[in-house]
């Protein structure tokens, strides 16, 4: 590696090195900085265990909550203090977590703490992972994204931003995860502002593409797909074990499909701060053709694979008439695509490409997120933040949840880490507030996913300011306001939608209408 990379900032040599392998870039969080990023590590790790064991055996029992209650929370407060910190890898903590439990005497047994890695999810998930390896392997999701943006004909940085879109609803359909997504359109989109020049108007259009593309697109096209977003998949996991609930993959779009509608404001507001509407793209469409052209042609496996995913997708979507839950649907799916003669690469390949580490960060988070409902930790929790919040109206309580979850959010870098947490809390608070369970968590839960104070609020914000097109503040400034239109489209939009799908938010016992 030549020497100005090893010097240059730990996000810049992500950008640099991370065109081929995008999924490298999803997992640039992964490994401690040098310096005083390395320092922080050392002391967030000697920091997480004095705080596990002081609250574990020297801490007595807080008044209201039971001695498992007690347990949890002494890995809550090592998990939160480690994922802050960054003192060890995310997925190495995800496998720790079990440990923990039973360590701590959260858990009475080892299967029962490591519950999450049985979840039905876990499996979809990892089927999910899989399918985005052997995308990035062929090629498919770089060939997708030109394609969608040479067909629609882009000719300005608004264009971009909306073909980008598109291109991120798309490849939701087969990329689990607002990270794997933005790592692996980061070289797409890195090309395509690298026509624009550096004139005030030019940057300012790079800062919307890149922003808009792979920040908030990524994240706001993934809400109403299952599969697409980590966080979906935590609250759906935790609906399911709780409350016996279970959302198929066809039901979760029907409740959050206008969810998509939220980029359109998000549009508005980005072009307004950054006045960069009209800016035409130098070169026009001929850049985007030439970019489209030095690709490779298509083979036969490369089609092959496509149409397994269309049938997948299909399958996902028709669940309520063949009635197979999507994890058998996506490890048939993969069962084919793994016969000899259909992948044109080997194992090696799909294997290098998996977020292995995000698959055990999501199977400890299961784990340690029915810990938090069933030691009564999350009913604890809920009656401290109900005294804050009760009171008020349906709307200004949840108003005022949503905005104390966005700071406890500012800290931390997993959107799954933070629902982990959350979620649990929500739903303990839903009965307190005489609000639906179902609805009131995921409301909650959904606003949480729209951090965007911070770049490393989100992983998909720490790939997108490797772009070097933008800086901390302009993210800042552009993202509050952002932060507040998802609460509100979620109060004024979302709210009303459950309503009409049956599950008003303000009526604690409107019954499941979903139920097969």
């Amino acid at each position: 590696m030549r020497q100005d990379t090893l010097d240059a900032p730990p996000l810049e040599r992500a950008h640099r090195g991370d065109e081929a392998n995008p999924q490298r870039a999803a997992d640039v969080h992964a490994v401690p900085r040098a310096g005083m990023g390395l320092l922080r590590a050392r002391a967030g790790f000697a920091a997480a265990w004095l705080a596990f064991f002081a609250i574990a055996w020297l801490m007595p029992v807080p008044a209201g909550l039971n001695a498992a209650g007690k347990a949890t929370l002494a890995v809550v407060a090592w998990v939160a203090i480690v994922w802050v910190t960054e003192a060890i890898p995310v997925g190495v903590s995800g496998i720790l977590l079990p440990m923990l439990l039973v360590l701590s005497h959260a858990s009475p047994a080892f299967s029962q703490a490591a519950s999450g890695f049985a979840a039905p999810v876990v499996f979809l998930c990892l089927a999910a992972f899989l399918f985005s390896a052997i995308m990035q392997a062929s090629g498919l999701d770089r060939r997708i994204a030109l394609a969608l943006l040479d067909h629609l004909k882009v000719r300005t940085a608004n264009g971009v931003i909306w073909a980008m879109f598109a291109v991120n609803f798309v490849m939701s359909l087969v990329v689990p995860a607002a990270n794997a997504r933005a790592a692996a359109l980061l070289p797409v989109t890195n090309g395509i502002v690298s026509l624009f020049g550096q004139s005030p108007r030019e940057r300012a259009a790079k800062k919307a593409i890149v922003i808009q593309s792979l920040v908030y697109g990524a994240m706001i096209s993934g809400m109403c797909i299952l599969t697409a977003h980590l966080p979906n998949m935590v609250v759906s996991g935790l609906l399911e074990k709780q409350l016996g609930i279970r959302i198929s993959y066809f039901t979760w779009f029907k409740l959050q499909w206008p969810y998509l509608g939220m980029f359109v404001i998000t549009q508005c507001w980005v072009q307004f701060y950054f006045r960069s509407r009209a800016i035409p793209i130098p070169g026009g469409r001929a850049a985007i053709s030439t970019m489209r052209g030095a690709l490779p042609r298509a083979t036969r496996n490369d089609w092959a694979v496509l149409m397994l995913f269309a049938g997948v997708a299909a399958m996902w979507a028709t669940e309520p008439l063949h009635h197979l839950p999507s994890e058998i649907v996506a490890l048939i799916a993969l069962a084919l695509l793994c016969a000899p003669g259909v992948l044109r690469f080997g194992w090696t390949e799909v294997e290098q490409r998996t977020i292995w580490g995000t698959l055990f960060l999501l199977a400890g988070a299961l784990s340690l997120s029915s810990a938090i409902s069933a030691s009564g930790l999350a009913q604890w929790a809920a009656d401290h933040i109900y005294f804050v919040a009760h009171g008020h109206g349906w709307w200004l309580a949840i108003a005022i949840v949503m905005l104390g979850t966005h700071v406890i959010r500012i800290g931390m870098l997993s959107n799954v880490a933070a629902i982990t947490m959350i979620a649990p809390i929500a739903l303990a608070l839903a009965p307190r507030f005489g609000l639906h369970p179902v609805a009131f968590t995921m409301l909650v839960s959904d606003t949480d996913s729209f951090a965007y104070i911070l770049p490393t609020q989100i992983t998909a914000g720490v790939i997108a300011y490797s772009s070097g097109a933008f800086t901390t503040a302009d993210y800042a400034k552009v993202g509050v306001v952002s932060v507040l239109i998802a609460i509100v489209y979620g109060l004024c939009v979302i709210a009303p939608w459950y309503a009409f799908m049956g599950i008003p938010v303000w009526d604690a016992t409107a019954a499941w209408p979903f139920a097969h």
